[in-house]
């Protein structure tokens, strides 16, 4: 008996295409990954990351290989941080062949806190995201960008009412073009100083007065929140380039409130 002849599988994403029009991001967008996390503490978070992966295609590739973008992630569990970010990044440009390659990697980032007059503590989640690229002839770039949840109190309100203010919470959200490591907690840190009174979750009643009245000592219109954190960050040297963003959640109005600065230092 012959042995059974094993028929040949076309590659046809390494066909050529006859368009001539380059591709700037191709790949897989939203795959859910396990992934472990460095923190200020020595430890790690083990955490659930939402991975987008691209890389550039020229003009004459009919199309990328998808499935090795997954082969990369499933290489092995990955203790993710700044410092390992681009190594992955690099390994995704070399095995898809590519010159140009982006990594967006979004998880929720968790942070112990005490309450400011109990000091019980609970744990407070933060929105965060490291995204990698490397450029044509292979530079590369990260930022990383966190999404801090404050409290912000009307100044105006404070100021027309015989008695109270309204106030909200809001999303201060910090992207930021790192020249060094910038630990997660320290931009968070440097956010909520900023803010009329930051978040905890959990409060006894000591510490709800100790907000309320820090909230309304404060008050901080949406332009003074992304101002203020403008302030820090032009004065940090690890950072080179950022954007901030404020989005209040008006407890008066069924709108937000929003301001955004953006500076290449």
């Amino acid at each position: 008996m012959s042995a059974i002849e094993t028929p040949t599988i076309p590659d046809v994403q390494n066909s050529q295409d006859a368009r001539q029009i380059a591709i700037d991001k191709v790949g897989i967008k939203a795959i859910r990954h396990p992934v472990t996390v460095s923190d200020r503490s020595g430890g790690v978070q083990h955490t659930i990351a939402v991975f987008n992966m691209y890389v550039g295609l020229p003009h004459n590739f009919k199309g990328t290989h998808m499935s090795r973008f997954v082969e990369i992630l499933n290489g092995g569990e990955r203790e993710i941080s700044v410092e390992s970010f681009e190594p992955m990044l690099r390994e995704m440009v070399q095995r898809l062949e590519a010159e140009t390659g982006h990594v967006e990697m979004t998880f929720p980032y968790f942070i112990n806190k005490a309450a400011p007059i109990s000091g019980v503590h609970s744990l407070m989640d933060y929105d965060v995201t490291f995204i990698g690229e490397i450029a044509e002839g292979g530079a590369y770039s990260f930022r990383m960008k966190v999404v801090v949840p404050v409290t912000s109190l009307c100044p105006c309100s404070k100021k027309i009412s015989s008695y109270g203010a309204h106030n909200q919470r809001s999303h201060v959200t910090v992207t930021a073009h790192l020249r060094e490591h910038v630990w997660i907690e320290e931009i968070v840190e440097q956010v909520e100083a900023q803010a009329s009174c930051e978040l905890y979750g959990l409060l006894k009643r000591p510490d709800e007065k100790y907000v309320t009245e820090r909230a309304y000592d404060n008050p901080k219109f949406v332009e003074d929140m992304v101002r203020d954190v403008a302030g820090v960050l032009d004065r940090e040297a690890r950072i080179g380039a950022y954007v901030v963003e404020s989005e209040n959640f008006e407890s008066i109005h069924n709108h937000s409130a929003y301001a955004l600065i953006e500076r290449q230092k």
